[in-house]
Parts: C-alpha cells; sequence; structure tokens
C-alpha cells in the first residue's frame, strides 16, 4: 500500500473539569490539554492508540498545519499505509502539561493571580503528565488504549501508563528511552537548567513579555542536541570541515561545520520553545523512576500489556543497556516483552529518522493480534427460558445479529442468530431452544485473529462467541471488527 501523509489536520483543546491533584500533592487547576487526532475511532472505541512526544515534541506529531513547511515531527510513522496506519487506528497525539504548544505549563496564566505562571508553576512529574492524557483519553469514551507509543521522554511516558493504568493498555511501544533516569542524564539536564537560571534575561522566570531567555535556553538546547547525535554520525555529517572558510581563522569566531549547526539548533529552538518548559520538563525527567523500593522487578509487578522494547545501538543517552534492563525486570514478571535493536549511524534521533526500521518493527508488533486485542466484552445475551420475542426485541434494540444464549453461572449453551429468527417465524415456533443453534464454533482469547478469520470463513459464519476455559462467555468477535480494524 502507498504510504501517504493525513493531510491538512489542525490542533484542539480540552479542559479537565475537575482539578488535577498532582504526586507532590500540589493542585493544577483549569487544566487544558493541546492534542490532535489521525483517523477514526470504530464504534467499539478499541482502535484507539495514544502517541507520547520527547521533551521538545508537541501534539502535531503528523499532517499539516496551514503554512508549515514540514509535517509533524513523527510523520514518518503515522498515516495511511504506515505502521500506524490511520485506516486502521484513532491515533491520539497530545501535548504534556508543564509544555508550551497548548498545554497548561508556565507560561498559562495562573487563575489565582492573573498573571503567567512563571517558576509559580507546580513541578510536574512523567505520573502526572500521563495522569492529564488519562483524563483526555476517557474523554473519547475509550475504556482502553489498544497501544500507547512513544520514544526517548515520549518512552517514559508510556512505561508509566502500562505501570499506573494496567489495565487500560494493551500493547507498549517504548523506543529509545530508560525506566529511570541515571546521574549521568541528571548532569546534562542539570547544565542545561542552570545555563538557563544564570541568563540576565531569565529574571527569576519572569520575563513574559519581556522578550526571550535567547542564550541560556540556546545553550541548553545546543547542550542537549550533543546527546542526541552519534560521534559516527557527527563525523559523516560535518567531520572537521570549516563553515565559509578555507582555513582557520586562528580567533574565537566559528570555525568549524559542527559549531554553526549546534547555534543554528539553538536559535532556531528558542524560537518555538519556552525557558520555563524546559526547566520544569527536563526536571520531569530527572525524578522518573518506576522502580519501588529500589526494585524495579517490584515495580513491574502488575502489568498486563504486551510490551515491545526497542533501542538504538548507537544511542548513548538512553543506551540499550537501559531497555535491557526493563526487559530483564519485566521477564523476571512474566510480562509478554520482546526487545529488538535499531542499527543506525544517527544515536538518539533514530527514532525520528529510521523510518523503514521503525515501521517494519512497529507494524510487526501491532499486527501481531489475538481475540483479548479486539473482543467486544459489552455484549448482549439472553438466558435459555427466555422467549423468542424477548430475543426479536433485544435484537432490534441493540442492532444486532447474533445473542449468546447462557446459563445463570454465564456458560454458553447456544446462540441465536437472525437466521434463527427468521426460522422461527417462519415454522410459527416461539420454542426458543427449539430453534437455537446449540454446536456453537466459538474461540478463545489468546486465539490469534488469523485463525479466527480464517475459522470464519471455513464454516461461512460472521461472529464467534469468545469463551473462557470453563465455557463462561467472555464476549464476542465478529468479522466487521476484524475487517474494519486489520483489512486495509
Amino acid at each position: 500500500m502507498k504510504k501517504e501523509s493525513v493531510g491538512s489536520v489542525q490542533t484542539e483543546f480540552f479542559n479537565i473539569k475537575t482539578d488535577l491533584e498532582l504526586e507532590s500533592g500540589k493542585i493544577l487547576k483549569n487544566v487544558t490539554i493541546a492534542y490532535e487526532t489521525y483517523g477514526k475511532l470504530n464504534k467499539e472505541k478499541n482502535n484507539a492508540i495514544l502517541i507520547c512526544h520527547a521533551l521538545s515534541g508537541d501534539a502535531h506529531a503528523a499532517g499539516w498545519h496551514k503554512g508549515d513547511k514540514k509535517p509533524g515531527w513523527w510523520e514518518i510513522v503515522i498515516g495511511p499505509g504506515k505502521s500506524l496506519d490511520t485506516e486502521k487506528y484513532f491515533i491520539i497525539s497530545s501535548n504534556v502539561i508543564g509544555g508550551c504548544k497548548g498545554s497548561t505549563g508556565p507560561a498559562t496564566i495562573n487563575p489565582d493571580t492573573g498573571k503567567e505562571y512563571g517558576i509559580g508553576f507546580p513541578v510536574v512529574t512523567i505520573k502526572d503528565m500521563v495522569k492529564a492524557e488519562k483524563k483526555l483519553v476517557e474523554s473519547f469514551g475509550i475504556k482502553q488504549l489498544f497501544s500507547a507509543v512513544g520514544g526517548s521522554m515520549g518512552g517514559m511516558q508510556v512505561l508509566q501508563w502500562m505501570v499506573s493504568y494496567p489495565e487500560m493498555v494493551k500493547k507498549i511501544v517504548a523506543i529509545a528511552t530508560t525506566s529511570r533516569s541515571s546521574p549521568q542524564q541528571i548532569a546534562f539536564n542539570e547544565v542545561g537548567r542552570q545555563a538557563i537560571i544564570t541568563d540576565i534575561n531569565w529574571n527569576n522566570g519572569n520575563y513574559y513579555g519581556k522578550g526571550r531567555v535567547e542564550n541560556g535556553l540556546s545553550i541548553a538546547r545546543m547542550i542537549a542536541h550533543i546527546t542526541y547525535l552519534s560521534d559516527e554520525s557527527m563525523y559523516e555529517k560535518f567531520g572537521r570541515d570549516l563553515q565559509d572558510k578555507q582555513e582557520l581563522s586562528y580567533d574565537v569566531d566559528l570555525d568549524f561545520q559542527v559549531e554553526s549547526y549546534l547555534h543554528h539548533q539553538g536559535e532556531s529552538f528558542v524560537k518555538r520553545f519556552d525557558a520555563n518548559s524546559y526547566i520544569y520538563i527536563t526536571k520531569s525527567i530527572d525524578y522518573f523512576d518506576l522502580s519501588k523500593n529500589g526494585s524495579l522487578i517490584e515495580g513491574f509487578k502488575n502489568i498486563e500489556a504486551k510490551v515491545k522494547l526497542i533501542a538504538i545501538n548507537t544511542d548513548w543517552l538512553y543506551p540499550p543497556s537501559q531497555s535491557k534492563d526493563i526487559l530483564t525486570a519485566l521477564k523476571a514478571n512474566d510480562v509478554d516483552v520482546s526487545y529488538s535493536e535499531l542499527e543506525s549511524p544517527y544515536g538518539h534521533d533514530a527514532f525520528l529518522l529510521e523510518d523503514g526500521q521503525l515501521n517494519y518493527l512497529i507494524s510487526k508488533f501491532l499486527d501481531d493480534l489475538y481475540v483479548e486485542d479486539i473482543v467486544e466484552r459489552d455484549i448482549a445475551t439472553i438466558s435459555s427460558d427466555a422467549d423468542v420475542e424477548d430475543v426479536a426485541i433485544l435484537m432490534m434494540d441493540r442492532q444486532i445479529t447474533h445473542v449468546p444464549v447462557i446459563t445463570k453461572d454465564k456458560v454458553l449453551i447456544g446462540i441465536i442468530t437472525a437466521w434463527d429468527l427468521s426460522k422461527s417465524i417462519a415454522t410459527e415456533c416461539d420454542n426458543l431452544e427449539a430453534i437455537m443453534t446449540r454446536d456453537v464454533k466459538i474461540c478463545n482469547l489468546a486465539d490469534s485473529i488469523d485463525d479466527v478469520a480464517r475459522k470464519m470463513k471455513k464454516y461461512n459464519i460472521s461472529a464467534l462467541p469468545v469463551v473462557s476455559d470453563d465455557l463462561k462467555l467472555v464476549g464476542i468477535i465478529t468479522i466487521d471488527q476484524i475487517s474494519h480494524l486489520f483489512t486495509n
């Protein structure tokens, strides 16, 4: 299938109706979350995927805003025909609280003072960000995400999702990330914060309406950007080539291309990001630690999601060893987890660049589907002592064609189809047990979608009841669900 863009998109805003209690115990009022969506939410509301962004990211993950010179930051994997296929999935991408791209953050007006929060904004954690994201997800009526996907700080968020709300996510894809910030990572973040705080224009965070904290934020970005690249990629891109000159200047001016590149990165970043948000977001990364009582195994005790970990072989900011620590802890808890490593010269930034490898690994993981991934659990049933009229009314009210017949203990004993109902009318039979199908083809939660689809085709049926090992009804799966979600 041809890979395409989602086209023109726009950012929307969700206002949380209640105050948000933070991990620190402080309260954040009037919280707004900026978000974008791509694709359509299906009737069962089980095809939603949440995208979580990195430190300097935002809600604009794919498609084009009016006047854009480039598309959203993860255009390489989001869209028709890509791994996060918008013809299959409903994609939600939001800006974290503490950010500066539409969600409540330090530049937001404090309702208690009528002025920008500045450094009066409460410290937020990754856990707080996820708590706010959960409010957004629930606003769509979604009870469970099909997946949560993110890289770098976005990877931290998806890992936090599987810990904080284990029942709400079926599949996790965590890329180029960690389960807890290391001393080296904290050190880099602190140097960046100090560059901002010591800028003469920072003014203790009260610079709004007075200009930008250009020097400090630019230096912070330059420092961070070095950690996103690899030594190999820097040699490949710049070497020791000079910038706009033939020989060394032997003064303090810029000589090398790599110097000019870093200055450009810093200058362009200042135009689109808020210095205080940089301070707060890096602080939330520093606090991130999913271990419990010093044990990552204990921290991952109640995980229910299937997990895909993807590391990058040249990433020295979040090296593969940190993903392997997560892998070991999840395996110790018998979590269904797999690990892959991108081969790339680009370092940490590879999760934004390696479209071929990423699309292959993500789509392979998401397409490896089982009945439990799409089963509809909230279904209409009827007891064996009901009559035909009851079934007819139920089918008409719910607009369904299959009604499982169960005992008081929810054991499946048969099924009534629209065909059975037609047969009862033709034969003038009002005895439910006389017309229901007892030889019911069934499936289990652990059955693969491919096997279920083949069974439906073999027996020419359009729905299969899903049962547990003791034949108790769990839900139903229909050919429409399979066709809508997993065929192009």
